[in-house]
């Protein structure tokens, strides 16, 4: 039986997010198909990594019990010898346990692990994994170079700037300045690395612009200040696959600008006052009720984006439309989407179980063309010195 680890939890403002994707939508999955030994590995705020069979419990967590359970549990250590191995002491003094990990599920969302950081150590280990590569994953988790790369490819986004968290605090009165000079409110001030909306906020004047900024640079080293979109609707896109990527169900937020889509909309509110279809929290109206050509629109922009980044395995492209002009633009793009958004894709016939499965399917088929690629190359440079 093959063993897949499930690595979530982190050293990420996306903490608690992540712990319900991994136990929710991928390891209860996982263990549904009786096909994989599922080991969880849990990483903490300060950074341990332990596996415990009581770490796929939501209970442990939801109920406080996590701090007492990791109190008589010793971290355990990565091996890259031949592969990825979890390292675990025993009850034998001097004695470990190794275990071979034959594919890994990220469940990390945001910093150290949706942004690339994790990728590469898997990379590294020469593993494969589910969901997008290194390069892909720091572009998608970075929004200014996001926009960026989806610039140079032609497709639209909306004005905005950028400012480094040390001007911002030196100079913040000079920001402000250029900003209501060179873009009109209202704005939205975003950290550029993070994910589930955290940070994010909207100004209408410059005292709630000067507010954004500050809170934004608190979580990040780098804040994006955007104009609004007017005439606003918002939609969203997973797509699934590597280089023939799938549309699922285009699905749209049900917001007002002003309750923009933030960390509480999609995580706490629960949705309560949304009459929609239900999503992955309850608030949205899947498929997105918008005309023929506009929602063609918005599919061809999220598949010209997944392939512009060269996203695999999983990913959601949000996307912003100005209702009265009929216009597209990019607003970013998830690697990690939260719940897989299986929601959706249950919307679709596919099962949570297919979802997982599909995934591991196009980890492997990625991990093999990624290995078939010639990575030494012999040379007799070392002979001159």
């Amino acid at each position: 039986m093959e063993t897949i680890a499930v690595i979530f939890g982190g050293r990420s403002a996306e903490h608690d997010v992540s712990i319900i994707t991994a136990l929710a939508s991928i390891i209860r999955p996982l263990e549904l198909t009786k096909k994989y030994r599922v080991e969880p590995i849990y990483i903490t705020k300060d950074g341990a990594w332990y596996s415990d069979p009581k770490l796929k419990d939501i209970n442990t967590f939801s109920s406080g019990q996590i701090d007492g359970l990791l109190n008589h549990l010793k971290p355990i250590s990565l091996s890259f010898e031949n592969g990825l191995k979890i390292v675990k002491s025993t009850s034998i003094a001097g004695r470990k346990a190794y275990l071979k990990i034959d594919l890994v599920f990220p469940a990390m969302h945001g910093t150290y692990g949706e942004d690339g950081s994790l990728m590469g150590l898997l990379d590294m280990a020469n593993v494969p994994y589910v969901g997008c590569g290194l390069s892909a994953s720091a572009i998608a988790m970075n929004k200014l170079l996001a926009k960026e790369v989806a610039a140079q490819n032609s497709l639209a986004v909306s004005d905005y700037l950028s400012f480094s968290k040390k001007e911002i605090e030196s100079n913040l009165s000079s920001i402000i300045e250029t900003i209501t000079k060179k873009l009109k409110f209202p704005l939205f001030i975003k950290p550029v690395h993070l994910g589930s909306s955290i940070g994010i906020s909207r100004a209408t004047n410059k005292s709630e612009l000067l507010n954004g900024l500050e809170v934004a640079a608190h979580y990040d080293d780098t804040v994006l200040v955007e104009k609004e979109i007017p005439n606003l609707i918002e939609v969203t896109l997973p797509i699934i696959g590597n280089d023939q990527p799938r549309p699922s169900l285009l699905e749209r937020p049900l917001t007002k600008p002003e309750d923009f889509f933030d960390f509480d909309t999609k995580y706490l509110r629960g949705g309560k006052k949304s009459k929609g279809a239900k999503g992955s929290q309850g608030y949205s109206e899947i498929p997105a009720k918008l005309d023929q050509d506009l929602a063609k629109k918005c599919i061809d922009l999220g598949l010209s984006i997944y392939k512009a980044f060269n996203l695999s395995g999983i990913a959601r492209v949000d996307m912003l439309i100005d209702a009265k002009l009929k216009k597209v633009y990019f607003n970013e793009v998830n690697p990690l989407p939260g719940g897989l958004y299986a929601h959706n894709f249950n919307l679709l016939g596919m099962s949570n179980v297919e979802l997982v499965e599909e995934l591991i399917k196009l980890a492997r088929e990625r991990f093999k063309a990624r290995n078939s690629l010639l990575t030494s190359f012999n040379t007799n440079y070392l002979k001159q010195f």
